[in-house]
């Protein structure tokens, strides 16, 4: 395992044949990036490269990109943040935004949206599993218009327990209606990420390399 010199702590997985492709991957609560280690396997694209991050708060072993409800908004702040911070890194330096793709479950997914959505920069794609958004008026409001109109994909599970699947799809619904251009995908599952699911996702990203 290697690591890139970043303002997170983060496992960088190399592609398997050359390349400048590159999935940035946000864990969920309580979780961290080794939780990602079989992705690739899983997405199954050569050509990509894998920078798996570590949130920035602790959080019970684990680690969080901000505090539970109703202390959200701290930590989303200082998480867009740092996030603003690593891919301007990124960007100085090999990788490109159309080559990039944004990954993120649960937490991830939410900051995939709060921070994807607001970056100056467009990225290949924008990927939430399971999340919610946190304001999506405040999130239009301020929104890249640029971005709004990249490749989104948002996934979420009828059975989730831990996040409401009404709560993800009313708000993907008022992005769409908002001229947002993201794709909303159920599955039948609780939260978690299904096999089936990674396999769409997997075409997904192939249509747009």
């Amino acid at each position: 395992m290697q690591s890139l010199a970043l303002p997170l702590d983060n496992i960088f997985i190399p592609s398997k044949t050359e390349s400048t492709t590159l999935m940035v991957v946000l864990h969920g609560r309580g979780d961290s990036s080794e939780g990602f280690l079989n992705l690739p396997d899983f997405i199954g694209i050569d050509s990509m490269n894998y920078l798996l991050l570590d949130a920035p708060f602790e959080y019970f072993g684990g680690h969080s990109w901000y505090n539970l409800p109703p202390d959200q908004l701290p930590g989303i702040e200082y998480s867009r943040k740092i996030l603003t911070e690593l891919f301007d890194i990124l960007f100085a330096g090999n990788f490109t935004p159309e080559k990039t793709f944004l990954f993120g479950f649960s937490q991830g997914s939410l900051l995939t949206f709060e921070f994807g959505g607001r970056y100056k920069e467009v990225l290949a794609g924008y990927i939430g599993i399971s999340g919610y958004i946190y304001d999506t008026t405040k999130l239009i409001e301020e929104v890249n218009p640029y971005v709004r109109e990249a490749s989104w994909l948002c996934t979420h599970g009828r059975f989730d327990n831990v996040l409401a699947y009404a709560t993800s799809k009313e708000q993907v619904e008022f992005l769409q209606a908002s001229g947002w251009n993201v794709e909303f995908y159920s599955y039948d599952k609780e939260h978690t990420i299904d096999r089936d699911e990674l396999t769409m996702i997997s075409e997904w990203i192939k249509k747009r390399l």
